[in-house]
């Protein structure tokens, strides 16, 4: 799933994010993140204990949404599937992660983290009052 390259360019950024799951009963989870787009698919990672791991194992559905730094009503809304949960051997995703938002490896080496990969199978952007306007791209 092609994005425009200004919101591909956008979600390269470390912006916060908000990613949201399902519980049991089918109502929203959401929590703070860190992520990496990687133009096709988005990281996230996470305790082992964290809650969301256990949503996403049930119910792999999610959205994810990057906010704008400079003004939180422009975002990038992913909605997709996490596609693969693998543990996070030797804290190389959550390094990359934490490298990418902070310019430092990951402190906490203490508990054992997971990462996940969502793919998206849609989007939507927001600018302000309405829908981010998108040059046209061949």
């Amino acid at each position: 799933m092609p994005l425009p390259t200004v919101l591909d360019d956008f979600l390269r950024r470390p912006n916060p994010a908000v990613i949201a799951s399902l519980r049991p009963d089918g109502s929203p989870h959401t929590a703070a993140t860190w992520y990496l787009w990687d133009g096709e698919r988005a990281l996230v990672n996470m305790d082992e204990s964290r809650l969301r791991l256990e949503f996403v194992r049930r119910d792999p559905r999610v959205a994810l949404t990057a906010l704008d730094e400079d003004g939180w009503y422009r975002h990038v809304s992913l909605l997709g599937l996490v596609v693969e949960i693998v543990e996070d051997e030797g804290f190389g995703d959550i390094d990359r992660l934490s490298r990418h938002y902070s310019g430092q490896p990951f402190r906490n080496r203490e508990s054992r983290r997971v990462s996940a990969w969502i793919e998206p199978r849609s989007w939507h952007a927001w600018d302000g009052a309405g829908p981010w306007p998108l040059p046209d791209e061949e």
